[in-house]
């Protein structure tokens, strides 16, 4: 933590929490003007996230990984990073798009921004090592042939597994799905065109997290 600033009433509040804290106090005015929530809490504070790099990622030997490709909604973003850090994934990787400390992502992952590795890489990069350290990277589409099902029955998510999901509007760049291993769509068996970023991501990594235990 780098700095930390607190309205008196918030001090008083949390004052087990604040014990060898050094707390520069503000009025509920400045606090208003410094959070982005309707009620804020009286407390902000400024601070340095270190994260890994995409190759201590892979270093690690890891089984499932998020890779995000210019997601566009921040509450999608932050939803993500909830539902893989739930699913047990070792990390999200992030090519461009929203910011995931924006403070809707961050409310969106509820915490979980501070559990999993969110690490800005370009995917072709990240690709590259990906394969090296012997990981299946799938490419998530509506039109691909391979349908989520079926890689389950046989076997393919069992294998340490990234997934690649591209922005909410136009899917993963063809270079992208490219340079995938396989191009997977979720099977729709109603009449819903498709599912948003976020359940897509959500059945596709739980899938993975069921196959892999």
């Amino acid at each position: 933590m780098i700095e930390l600033f607190a309205t008196a009433e918030a001090i008083e509040r949390n004052a087990e929490l604040l014990t060898g804290c050094e707390v520069a106090e503000i009025s509920a005015k400045d606090a208003a003007a410094l959070s982005e929530t309707v009620t804020p809490q009286g407390l902000v504070a400024v601070c340095e996230l270190h994260q890994p790099s995409a190759n201590e990622v892979l270093g690690r030997g890891p089984k499932l990984i998020v890779v995000l490709v210019e997601p566009n909604e921040p509450g999608n973003l932050g939803a993500i990073i909830r539902t893989a850090d739930a699913a047990g994934a070792d990390a999200v990787i992030l090519d461009g798009g929203a910011d995931p400390y924006n403070g809707k992502a961050v409310r969106a992952s509820a915490g979980s921004i501070f559990h999993v590795p969110v690490v800005s890489c370009a995917t072709e990069e990240f690709l590259a090592g990906a394969h090296h350290a012997g990981m299946t990277a799938l490419a998530t589409t509506g039109y691909a042939v391979a349908d989520l099902d079926a890689l389950v029955d046989d076997g393919t998510l069992a294998r340490p597994t990234a997934w690649l999901f591209g922005s909410e509007a136009h899917g993963l760049p063809d270079s992208v799905r490219e340079a995938a291993d396989l191009e997977v769509r979720i099977p729709i068996h109603g009449r819903a065109e498709s599912l948003n970023l976020a359940a897509a991501a959500a059945v596709c990594l739980y899938a993975s997290a069921r196959a892999q235990r």
